[in-house]
């Protein structure tokens, strides 16, 4: 995850744009494809934002594969690299042997009832507060559950564009 001169953004071409930027929607590249198009963009805070109305406009099954892209949260299941680092920067990396299987079992009675894992943009969240989120989420209706998962997934992007334009 190089950091990118926002000045070089708005000359790339699509494949090279996607290349720098897809990634930061969960192996979701479909939604830096899309923003491409409509390049210039003024600044990273103008992509963000058209990114995040491509994936409002899109169409449900493909906010759904987008939301099921993501890893469940401390599971350690098979996850990209931003996605660990992310992970061990809210401590679900170091579990106890307990730890890891609360939230394994909050994981699955989340996708269970939801069809789509729990997500939580963890960057300045701790391993207590995430747990705690999953506990109170877990009880809220899927139209509820839907909105804010979307909302999480807008803010780990956000925070994965200011790691690359802002450092």
């Amino acid at each position: 995850m190089a950091s990118i001169e926002w000045s070089k953004v708005n000359q790339m071409n699509q494949e090279e744009f996607v290349r720098k930027v897809g990634w930061v929607f969960e192996h979701s590249p479909w939604v830096a494809s899309a923003a491409w198009k409509n390049t210039p963009y003024e600044s990273h805070e103008t992509l963000l934002q058209a990114m995040i109305d491509i994936v409002q406009r899109a169409e449900e099954s493909k906010q759904l594969a987008l939301l099921r892209a993501h890893p469940d949260l401390g599971t350690r299941l098979q996850m990209s690299q931003v996605s660990q680092k992310e992970q061990a920067g809210a401590g679900l990396d170091k579990l106890s042997k307990e730890e890891f299987e609360e939230f394994v079992s909050l994981n699955q009675s989340y996708v269970n009832k939801f069809n789509f894992p729990f997500i939580m943009a963890v960057k300045g969240q701790s391993k207590e507060t995430i747990l705690a989120a999953m506990k109170q989420r877990i009880h809220n209706s899927y139209e509820e559950e839907y909105n804010i998962a979307l909302r999480e997934v807008y803010k780990i992007a956000e925070f994965r564009l200011n790691d690359i334009f802002i450092g």
